[in-house]
């Protein structure tokens, strides 16, 4: 059986004095693929920065292959939900996806070849090799998604963190978006902020439902507790007026 890589214990986030989070407790397997879903506002990004370490939790902890996130962030990609970008700025593809090779006290010129050969394969795993000299600025809002998964995985992470990856994708681009999701999957852990249940649901291997608790479930489905509790409506469910999807109950 695989090994736990994520271990969240009696997690508790607030903000402002408004509770996010409360009591979260949650363990991600190595290779796993989990969906974190919810309603607006539920905490799904906050929990995701929770994870990785951008913000510290008021109760509770959080392991990243045992140690605190901080400890580990060389193991860690992470794409969030908005990337500011001028586009008008004169950088190419391949500079863009090298800066995820950047480490403290380097310079953008002091690149060496492994670092050049890691940025030229993630670019190869997201398909987008044959863009690296353009600029970033004239790809697609879609083209630039990938461009900026591929920076993350220029790190060579076990983990890759996902906040509402298709948001700039068209529908007919997502299921070839999550099929290279998929490929990858086969050797990293990944979690991804999702509104596109339905098509993630193809993909996914497990389920976090985010409303201030997490309910957790190890499999690629929606339950009917799960859409309770998340208030998940009938568009999240469903393709227009057909049932996409056969609730059941937990047990």
């Amino acid at each position: 059986m695989d090994s736990s890589v994520i271990e969240i214990k009696n997690l508790g986030f607030s903000y402002n004095g408004h509770t996010i989070l409360e009591n979260v407790n949650l363990e991600i397997k190595n290779r796993e693929f989990m969906a974190v879903i919810g309603p607006n506002g539920a905490g799904k990004t906050t929990l995701l920065k929770l994870m990785i370490g951008l913000f510290v939790p008021d109760r509770g902890k959080v392991r990243i292959f045992g140690e605190k996130p901080s400890k580990v962030a060389h193991r860690i990609g992470y794409v969030p939900q908005e990337i500011g970008i001028n586009k008008k700025f004169p950088i190419s593809v391949s500079d863009v996806v090298l800066m995820g090779r950047l480490k403290p006290g380097k310079s953008l010129a002091g690149y060496s070849a492994y670092d050049r050969k890691a940025a030229r394969e993630a670019l190869e795993q997201m398909e987008m090799h044959k863009y690296e000299k353009r600029r970033i600025g004239e790809l697609s809002g879609g083209q630039r998604q990938r461009v900026f998964i591929a920076r993350a995985l220029a790190v060579q992470p076990d983990i890759l963190f996902l906040d509402e990856p298709t948001a700039s994708v068209d529908s007919k681009g997502q299921t070839g978006f999550y099929e290279i999701l998929k490929k990858l999957n086969e050797k990293i852990t990944i979690v991804v902020v999702s509104h596109d249940f339905m098509v993630l649901s193809s993909y996914i291997k497990s389920v976090a439902c985010v409303s201030k608790n997490v309910y957790y479930h190890d499999a690629a489905e929606l339950t009917e507790d799960m859409a309770d509790m998340c208030s998940c409506s009938a568009e999240f469910i469903s393709h227009g007026i057909v049932p996409h999807r056969v609730l059941r109950k937990h047990g």
